[in-house]
């Protein structure tokens, strides 16, 4: 057994408390508490108090100090449960003591994966252009579980998806581009994909619009056939016809503005 000979406020910090013990042997600093822990125990001088008891003190004071952390680290903004957890694992929190804090912060309703769920949906779909599939993964890194994040976004409609879409497709093709229309068109598809838009929603978006008209195609063909010319002009006749009409197929023209583009050319120049 061992006695509390002093308890002291700290300088730094009022809420913590500095404890003496005498252990037959002289008074000796032994640890500190939180307000709340003093308070739960009624730590007083002149109190005795054996190892298991100083055990389950100095057990619940981390409690409070990693409780006291999260409550820091949630002030800043909604967290998932995993994202608390990561962060007191960060800062060298005992798994035991962590779920006692999950436990309590989720009676208190400081976290909840659910609402985190829909809110977080909530904020990216009226701050950013991303779609439901990248806000889906982002969720899943975030620990949410996947019933939790499916309902959190049906609040993401297939009509708000595809206008988003729309937008980002106008934003492409607002673009000048010396590229064929197909070739821009599997940009853009690329571009809508790793924003995490669904495949339905892309065709739906770059069908919606269109990118060159038969005037800029033409004009990106001649552009793209000028560079072509350029790796096989020492080629002529059918072997050079057919080397350039591979490299602009593998470009996305059609044969048909390929087979225009050839017989416009004035073979004299070459």
């Amino acid at each position: 057994m061992a006695i509390i000979t002093r308890i002291t406020t700290q300088k730094k910090n009022q809420d913590r408390f500095n404890l003496y013990l005498d252990h037959g042997k002289g008074e000796e600093y032994a640890f500190s508490v939180d307000s709340d822990v003093l308070i739960k125990f009624e730590l007083k001088k002149g109190m005795e108090i054996d190892e298991l008891s100083i055990y389950e003190i100095q057990f619940q004071d981390d409690i409070r100090k990693a409780y006291n952390l999260s409550i820091q680290y949630l002030a800043r903004r909604m967290r998932s449960e995993k994202e608390v957890s990561d962060y007191l694992i960060k800062k060298d929190v005992e798994e035991p003591i962590i779920k006692e804090v999950l436990h309590k912060l989720a009676n208190q309703k400081y976290i909840n994966d659910e609402d985190f769920a829909l809110a977080f949906v909530r904020t990216q779909v009226n701050t950013t252009d991303k779609g439901p599939d990248l806000i889906k993964q982002e969720l899943k890194e975030k620990g949410v579980a996947e019933d939790l994040i499916s309902r959190a976004l049906a609040a993401y409609s297939s009509e708000l998806q595809l206008e988003k879409a729309v937008k980002l497709s106008q934003k492409f093709f607002s673009k000048s581009s010396m590229e064929s229309q197909k070739i821009q068109k599997q940009k853009l598809e690329q571009i809508l994909l790793r924003k995490g838009y669904p495949f339905g929603i892309i065709h739906l978006a770059v069908e919606e619009l269109q990118g060159n008209g038969a005037e800029e195609e033409f004009s990106a063909i001649q552009y793209q056939g000028a560079k072509a010319h350029r790796k096989f002009f020492q080629y002529s006749g059918f072997e050079y016809e057919q080397k350039m009409k591979q490299a602009l197929y593998r470009k996305g023209f059609s044969m048909e503005l390929i087979e225009k583009y050839i017989a416009s050319l004035n073979r004299e120049e070459y």
